[in-house]
């Protein structure tokens, strides 16, 4: 099992690496689409009947459960340890896969959102120039239209305010999936303790 495991750990680790530039992405953290089992897990790698078992109600509740980071991570210990008493050691390597997949589809669905925000911002920007484009072509004008020319001044004042209210949710938007991969990881951590050294 372990000869399977360590090449997985150091092809994660590599891929952590890599440059994933993407003009589309806003963070300053370096973009990773997705993340694999092996760079938060240390347990054995999940089979076909791992993966069967993960599909099952109590371990699919629990794990939904797990995944909510409403719940803190000692109350996920809790629950985890509770677990682990009364469920052999196959059942708890299902039950992190689960909470695995759940916290990635979670992560997934992040990272797309971060992008139509990004896509977002750089259609406002697009506009906010063009209106300022606008505004100094009017004031140049010999016949100024005060009527447009206030129109598009309460427009970028508005436009303009909403662009820097975004950039300033973005640090916390940008955070989300790191936060969910420290939860990931400690989530593993504490399912890994409970399983035969």
């Amino acid at each position: 099992m372990l000869k399977w495991f360590l090449p997985a750990i150091l092809l994660c680790g590599t891929a952590a690496a890599a440059d994933f530039s993407d003009p589309d992405w806003p963070c300053i953290q370096r973009k990773q689409p997705h993340l694999s089992l092996g760079q938060v897990w240390s347990g054995p790698i999940p089979d076909a009947a791992t993966e069967d078992l993960a599909r099952e109600p109590h371990i699919r509740d629990l794990a939904e459960e797990l995944e909510q980071r409403r719940l803190s991570i000692e109350e996920a210990e809790g629950r985890i340890a509770e677990f682990a008493a009364s469920h052999p050691p196959e059942a708890l390597v299902a039950l992190y896969l689960a909470t695995f997949e759940r916290i990635e589809a979670v992560r997934s669905r992040v990272m797309s959102g971060i992008t139509r925000y990004a896509h977002s911002q750089e259609a406002l920007d697009r506009r906010i120039d063009a209106l300022r484009a606008e505004m100094s072509r009017l004031l140049a004008a010999e016949d100024k239209d005060f009527d447009r020319i206030d129109a598009i001044e309460e427009q970028l004042d508005w436009d303009t305010r909403i662009f820097r209210d975004r950039q300033q949710s973005l640090t916390y938007v940008c955070e989300t999936p790191v936060i969910l991969e420290r939860r990931a990881f400690a989530l593993g951590r504490a399912v890994a303790q409970h399983l035969p050294k």
